[in-house]
């Protein structure tokens, strides 16, 4: 019997919907609510609705690496922090670049990712950390693709992603392992799955599925086998649909459901 919780990102489905009443279908269908960048919405509203909101994007501007971008991206995860509490959201979410105007982590970085990089990651990671710890929350760091949506972002592979919340070793960081991008940069997702989950650094798992970034069952990955990997490993945390529906979006809500019913 399946432990773990089951969400959907409000930014992807429902979309001649606003946004409140997309967290408001979500949860009606029994799904948590994730949002990306919050200064986008109206915070009141949602927190109006009954959704359960599971994840939302952690900071505003910044980067990982550089001095001046990892003082802003320390200062706008403070105000996030102020809105996780209004919602009531227990995780937010990181990459290791800034963020477009819709919230999208996009900003490349110039040339080859060098030591002093990683260093400096880990030096604004730990400090992430320490803040969410005395908020009560958690940073989760995610894992992108650098071949189809995110070309040029640093620490992007669910390698670098594991290795820098592993280094960091606080219990305020996590990892926000997203399959579609994992599969796309290096399959074997089970495999990783279990490296992550015997580790005890998974904050969450998000899921779409390969190619277009649609719901589970529309492309080449097996969820249902991966469910029953998460069943197996005793997984109890959040799985995320992070995936643009492919028609209707209460139709790729249950193909979610369906594909993670074990």
């Amino acid at each position: 019997m399946a432990m773990y919780t089951l969400a959907a990102c409000a930014e992807m489905v429902f979309l001649e919907l606003p946004i409140d009443e997309r967290a408001r279908r979500i949860h009606d269908a029994g799904f948590q609510v994730e949002i990306w960048d919050w200064t986008r919405h109206d915070l009141a509203a949602l927190a109006r609705t009954p959704a359960d909101f599971s994840s939302m994007t952690g900071y505003i501007r910044g980067s990982l690496t550089d001095e001046e971008g990892a003082a802003e991206l320390l200062s706008t995860a403070e105000e996030s922090l102020k809105a996780a509490e209004q919602l009531g959201c227990p995780r937010l979410n990181l990459h290791g670049t800034g963020l477009d105007g819709q919230g999208l982590p996009v900003v490349p970085v110039t040339g080859e990712v060098t030591g002093e990089m990683w260093i400096a990651a880990h030096r604004t990671l730990t400090r992430l950390a320490e803040l969410g710890e005395s908020a009560g929350v958690v940073f989760t760091l995610e894992n992108l693709n650098t071949a189809v949506d995110h070309p040029g972002v640093p620490f992007a592979t669910a390698a670098d992603t594991l290795a820098l919340v592993a280094a960091v070793d606080r219990p305020g960081l996590r990892m926000n392992l997203d399959l579609y991008h994992a599969q796309i940069g290096e399959g074997n997702l089970i495999e990783l799955v279990r490296r992550a989950h015997a580790l005890g650094l998974i904050g969450e798992i998000q899921v779409a599925d390969v190619p277009g970034r649609r719901e589970p069952g529309t492309g080449e990955i097996n969820y249902p086998a991966v469910a029953r990997a998460l069943v197996g490993l005793g997984y109890e945390g959040t799985v995320a649909m992070e995936a643009w529906a492919s028609g209707d979006s209460e139709l790729a809500l249950e193909r979610f459901r369906s594909a993670f019913t074990v």
